[in-house]
């Protein structure tokens, strides 16, 4: 399973293909939507180049962003200050996050990052995700339902998406998403779960 330094390696070599160069666009059609969230604190699970992030606290959200690999913090912080977003960006493993920030989080926003960790581990994300956040906080997620052998990204179904989450949150919808990117298209689901505490 890659750690820490294999992705800090894919970032040195510039082998990031999971990073589509901007905020993912059902992001962007939630937030200009009727049922967006309202602005609150939001944590961003392996946020990579933080393309997501800077979507989200132009909209008022109040964001911290995490991910494994040092080179996504660098840049991460390099293109929030240039599109003049404060956001905190952390190098952390996701698994340490509940010893440092226990109910602390309105929003867990998921793009890449559950399909990313060992699927044996798949419970203990959501166990990271339930921690963190505060009493019937949500969690945004944008899953990538693809169904090619290895990875990762390891493949995943919506079916199993709501298994992994049910007995911790109450799935409001995890629908099938229309405007994927080229290389995403129909096998992305986005999904909005609230905290069951």
């Amino acid at each position: 399973m890659p750690n820490q330094e294999d992705w800090e390696q894919q970032y040195q070599e510039k082998n990031t293909r999971w990073d589509i160069g901007q905020a993912a666009p059902p992001f962007v059609s939630l937030l200009s939507s009727d049922s967006a969230p309202l602005p609150g604190r939001m944590a961003i699970l392996g946020c990579g180049r933080g393309y997501d992030a800077v979507l989200f606290a132009k909209h008022g959200f109040e964001v911290t962003g995490f991910d494994f690999a040092t080179s996504a913090i660098v840049e991460a912080e390099q293109i929030a200050k240039s599109e003049n977003c404060d956001i905190q960006f952390l190098q952390r493993d996701i698994f340490d996050l509940p010893e440092e920030f226990t109910g602390y989080f309105d929003y867990i926003l998921e793009h890449t990052c559950f399909c990313a960790i060992d699927i044996e581990r798949r419970l203990s994300y959501v166990e990271v995700a339930s921690s963190i956040l505060k009493p019937h906080g949500q969690l945004i997620g944008l899953f990538f339902t693809h169904n090619r052998p290895g990875g990762p990204p390891f493949g995943v179904t919506p079916e199993e998406i709501r298994e992994y989450f049910q007995d911790n949150f109450k799935i409001h919808y995890l629908n099938l998403v229309a405007n994927s990117v080229a290389s995403r298209q129909g096998e992305e689901h986005l999904g909005l779960f609230e905290l069951n505490k």
